[in-house]
C-alpha cells in the first residue's frame, strides 16, 4: 500500500448548523484538526443526512456543484462555494463493493450539500481532495444502512475517506436557543448511550432505536442514518470508535464526532 493509499479511518461528525462553515469555533477547529491528522485520501466518499431521497446513489460528476439546501441565513452563506472536483471513478467502486445491492449513478442531479461542504471547508480548507457523495435511501429500514457501512469498509483500504455526516440527536421541533450549548437530559441520556456502544460494541448500534429517548432523539431518522454506516465500518473492520469531540446546540442537536484508528 502507497502513502497515497494509506488507510482511512471511519468517520462521523456532528455537523449541526450551516453557520459552521463560516465559524472559527470548538467544532470546525476539532474538524481541522482531524483534517490535519488523517493520512491524505486519494478521495472523500460522504454520506450526508441531506441527500435523502428514495434510493441508494452515487455522484458521479466530475465537478459537483455547491448546493445551498437551507434557506434564513446570512448572504455569505448562499454565496459559498466549495470548489472540490468530483470522483466519477469512484461511483464504480462503490457499486462493486456493495454488491449486490443496486446504486445508482448520478450525473446531474446533485453536488455536494451543506452536510458535506460544511465539514470538510474545514477538514481540507483547499478544496483539494475529490469529493463524491452517496444518498441514504429513506425508503430503507436501519439495518440496510448498517449493512452498507460494513461493505463500504473496504475502500477504506484504497484510501478513500468515507465520511458520514449527521446528528445523533437532531430534534428540530425542540431546540431552544437560550439553552446555548447545553443539551437537555434526554439528549445527554441517548448520546452518552451511544457512545457506550460505539466505544465498546459498534456491531450494536442498531440497538440504539430501541432506547426509551430514541422518539425524541431521533423523530426522523435523516439526520441519525448516516452513523449507521460509520459504525458498520467500524464493526466489519473489527474496530471501536471514539468520541473526538462532544457537546450540543440548542439543547437538542447532538455535535458529537466520532472517528476508528485508520
Amino acid at each position: 500500500m502507497t502513502a497515497a493509499h494509506q488507510r482511512q479511518p471511519a468517520a462521523f461528525i456532528g455537523h449541526g448548523v450551516p453557520l459552521n462553515a463560516l465559524e472559527d469555533n470548538a467544532w470546525t477547529r476539532e474538524w481541522a484538526a482531524l483534517g490535519r491528522e488523517l493520512p491524505r485520501p486519494r478521495a472523500v466518499l460522504a454520506v450526508s443526512a441531506h441527500w435523502y431521497i428514495n434510493a441508494t446513489a452515487v455522484t458521479a460528476m466530475p465537478d459537483p456543484r455547491t448546493i445551498h439546501d437551507f434557506y434564513g441565513f446570512p448572504r455569505e452563506l448562499a454565496e459559498f462555494d466549495y470548489p472540490a472536483s468530483g470522483a466519477p471513478e469512484l461511483a464504480a467502486e462503490v457499486a462493486e463493493a456493495v454488491k449486490p445491492t443496486w446504486v445508482g449513478a448520478d450525473q446531474d442531479s446533485w453536488g455536494l450539500d451543506h452536510g458535506t461542504w460544511s465539514v470538510l471547508t474545514h477538514v481540507f480548507p483547499d478544496a483539494d481532495v475529490p469529493v463524491a457523495q452517496l444518498s441514504v435511501d429513506a425508503t430503507k429500514p436501519a439495518g440496510y444502512h448498517f449493512d452498507l457501512g460494513t461493505r463500504l469498509a473496504t475502500l477504506r483500504d484504497s484510501g478513500v475517506l468515507v465520511l458520514a455526516s449527521g446528528n445523533i440527536v437532531h430534534n428540530l421541533r425542540t431546540v431552544d436557543p437560550s439553552l446555548g450549548d447545553a443539551g437537555t437530559d434526554w439528549a445527554h441520556r441517548f448520546d452518552d448511550h451511544a457512545q457506550e456502544i460505539l466505544t465498546e460494541h459498534p456491531e450494536d448500534a442498531l440497538k440504539l432505536i430501541e432506547h426509551p429517548d430514541a422518539p425524541l432523539a431521533v423523530p426522523t431518522a435523516d439526520h441519525f442514518l448516516p452513523l449507521l454506516y460509520t459504525a458498520g465500518m467500524a464493526a466489519a473492520s473489527g474496530e471501536t470508535l471514539e468520541a473526538f469531540s462532544k457537546g450540543y446546540t440548542w439543547g437538542s442537536v447532538s455535535m458529537t464526532s466520532y472517528r476508528s484508528a485508520a
